[in-house]
């Protein structure tokens, strides 16, 4: 469901997620919904996505697999018409 996604996209997070806060170590949990950026990506199986707060601040730089991210898209996509 990745939907070719590429670096410096936003991608929103499929399912629920258990990483840690990256600069004070403290558990968080990402939840489903959950919208982040691409920073890096790993032959397509995997992407670096950041997490930040309304403020621009990230709190979570984690390796998400493709199959848990979905593209988020802001223009339509042309189509041939039927």
């Amino acid at each position: 469901m990745n939907g070719n996604i590429q670096m410096h996209d936003m991608v929103v997070l499929l399912e629920d997620m258990r990483t840690k806060h990256f600069e004070t170590g403290q558990p968080l949990m990402l939840r489903r919904g959950q919208i982040g950026a691409v920073v890096m990506t790993y032959d397509g199986s995997a992407f670096e996505v950041e997490f930040a707060g309304r403020d621009g601040r990230p709190y979570a730089l984690l390796p998400v697999p493709a199959a848990r991210l979905m593209l988020l898209r802001d223009t339509p996509e042309l189509v041939a018409a039927a």
